[in-house]
């Protein structure tokens, strides 16, 4: 009995070891089969190949229809790892022109999941990226002793000019980020880095295709699967018309040679960017190749920063081109009336102990002439004026009601630029002051920034911006450096007009300021240059620790202006001797399509001055 009983136990035993092992292999098969593809790949590796059709990237043309950037065949080495048997490493190195080291150090990479997470030993995997066809040629014909190896085919950037590479911006590898963030990517593809490139990648870069093609028991291709029935063609990427002109590109360029600086030029009806020149600047072509990480790190390394977007990403004191947008607060405000002489000036602003040195000129002056002649006690009187005024109730109050006005001409943040890098400047508030001053501040303590000095910062882009508002009479449109997109519309921020806080007619006295300041103030070079381009400017010599920095910003022609202008050269002294000519330059070259003889001669002389940064050369 006790016998049976042991037996009847042992059945029961034997019964539950066998269902735990049917378990187990439900288990491992659902594993092998539902939850890993590794299986699958390997059979599918076996039978097929899926070759990625890379499209093509589409093209980018100035204004004009001028090709700047195109494409170039390149060829990538692509291995499939579980193929690679009895493979000659000193052969396959050799003929490539590299060392067993780096082929190791690549391999390493390769299977590396942190910096390679789509890595799979049945699939296609980058080896060695954008070879010339030379390069490829001497690859082809040695391919059949490295099993497992494949040729892709792709295109790389190529540039019709020698210029613009800021706003153009370059393509690189993608990085692990890319990778995670967009799926469309895998290891070894490109993607934009900077500029234009970077800003409409999702048009630009097109849809990929792929080949599925069919291999026999030896691995050999015979051929596209279904006859090609499944292939998925590629979808080339979408063209891009951009606003600069590339010949007016070229000119700024040349006019800031060996100077730091920027100048941006600005279509006002559209918003369109004409030129968009920083300056030390580089050589697209640098960025194309396998050379392209060796070259970006010795440009970053540049002491100068060519690398550094100074039209976007500069910020300085604007100096006195900020009086125009202190005019038209104080208008706004009835501060100061239009043809009212209102504030004395002998050849300072003086209050108690504090004084702020100006020039000689007539005293006192109504609002067109302290524009054209830059007087700097017109604008502190003013500044002074409005935070002490009694229907704000306070300082405080006032420069609140102060910022407003200026954030909404386009200062304090960024514009909206369709370029990457934007900074924004710096407008305070009365938070800032209140600080360091336990709240007892007045229009005294803060004088400086009525004359764009003290902690007012703003970029050359958003000076630009406020001689398009002023040549528009008060309206901008975003500005942009893309006119157009192949088969779309542009993000309707940059063909909507922005109206300040300001009443449009007081632009209209701006305006006359500032043409007064061509026929006989401190513009008036810019009328010796180009007289019949009505020209309307604003000198700035903004101060800075070491000589000042010479700015500009004007528009022309006055009535229907087509370009409207901002330039900075870092060191070069007062606004008229750097800023105005150049400035005037580029508004000729624009309006005209051409220099005059006398205006080429000028170009010639002033791209052979060196100003260096800290000492100059004149």
């Amino acid at each position: 009995m006790i016998k049976d009983y042991i037996l009847e136990k042992r059945k029961f035993v034997i019964g539950g070891v066998a269902i735990v092992i049917v378990l187990i292999y439900l288990i491992r098969l659902f594993a092998l089969q539902v939850t890993t593809d590794d299986y699958k790949k390997n059979a599918d590796s076996n039978a097929f190949l899926n070759k990625i059709q890379y499209p093509s990237r589409g093209a980018i043309y100035d204004r004009n229809g001028q090709l700047l950037v195109f494409n170039q065949p390149a060829y990538d080495i692509m291995v499939v790892p579980k193929e690679m048997v009895d493979l000659d490493t000193l052969d396959l190195c050799q003929t490539l022109n590299i060392t067993q080291d780096q082929f190791k150090k690549i391999m390493t990479d390769m299977r590396d999941r942190r910096r390679n997470p789509g890595y799979s030993r049945y699939t296609n995997q980058m080896f060695l990226s954008q070879l010339s066809a030379e390069e490829c040629g001497v690859f082809q014909e040695k391919l059949f002793k490295f099993p497992g190896f494949y040729i892709q085919r792709r295109t790389i950037r190529q540039y019709t000019y020698n210029s613009a590479a800021h706003a153009l911006g370059d393509i690189g590898e993608v990085s692990m980020k890319d990778i995670e963030n967009d799926d469309y990517y895998i290891r070894g593809d490109y993607i934009g880095k900077q500029g234009v490139e970077k800003s409409y990648e999702q048009y630009l870069r097109g849809e990929k295709g792929v080949e599925i093609l069919l291999r026999d028991a030896h691995g050999r291709i015979q051929g596209h699967y279904m006859d090609g029935a499944l292939d998925k063609p590629s979808v080339p990427g979408k063209n891009l018309t951009l606003g600069l002109d590339i010949q007016l590109q070229m000119l700024g360029e040349k006019l800031l040679k060996n100077k730091i600086g920027s100048i941006v030029a600005i279509e006002p009806a559209t918003g369109e960017i004409l030129c968009l020149v920083s300056s030390p600047d580089f050589d697209p072509h640098l960025m194309i190749g396998r050379q392209r990480g060796k070259n970006h790190l010795m440009l970053q390394r540049d002491k100068k920063k060519p690398l550094l977007n100074r039209a976007i990403m500069g910020t300085y004191p604007p100096g006195s081109t900020f009086k125009t947008a202190q005019a038209l607060v104080f208008l706004e405000e009835d501060i100061i009336q239009e043809n009212t002489p209102s504030f004395p000036c002998h050849n300072a602003f003086v209050y108690g102990g504090l004084r702020v040195g100006c020039h000689s000129h007539g005293s006192p002056l109504p609002l067109v002439p302290a524009i054209a002649t830059s007087c700097n006690a017109y604008f502190c009187w003013g500044l002074y004026r409005m935070f002490g005024d009694k229907k704000y109730g306070s300082p405080q109050n006032a420069i609140t009601v102060w910022k407003d006005h200026m954030v909404s001409q386009g200062f304090g943040y960024k514009l909206g630029l369709d370029l990457p890098g934007e900074s924004r400047g710096f407008i305070p508030n009365a938070q800032f002051y209140d600080k360091p001053y336990n709240g007892r501040w007045n229009g005294l303590t803060v004088i400086s920034i009525s004359i764009g000095q003290g902690e007012i910062t703003t970029t050359p882009l958003q000076i630009a911006n406020l001689s398009a508002t002023i040549a528009n009479r008060g309206h901008f449109i975003t500005p942009h450096v893309v006119k157009q997109i192949e088969d779309n519309e542009l993000d309707s921020i940059y063909t909507t007009p922005h109206i300040p806080t300001i009443e449009r007619s007081h632009y209209e006295e701006i305006a006359k300021g500032m043409r007064a300041a061509v026929t006989g103030g401190t513009c008036r070079v810019a009328g010796y240059i180009f007289p019949e381009g009505e020209i309307c400017g604003k000198t700035g010599t903004a101060q800075n620790r070491g000589h000042d920095h010479s700015v500009f910003m004007g528009f022309a022609p006055m009535n229907n202006p087509k370009i409207a202008v901002a330039v900075y050269v870092e060191n070069g002294g007062f606004g008229a001797t750097y800023g105005v000519p150049i400035g005037t330059l580029i508004m000729e070259q624009y309006m005209n399509g051409s220099l005059s003889p006398r205006s080429e001669i000028m170009a010639e002389e002033y791209s052979k001055r060196v100003i260096y940064y800290g000492e100059e050369e004149r």
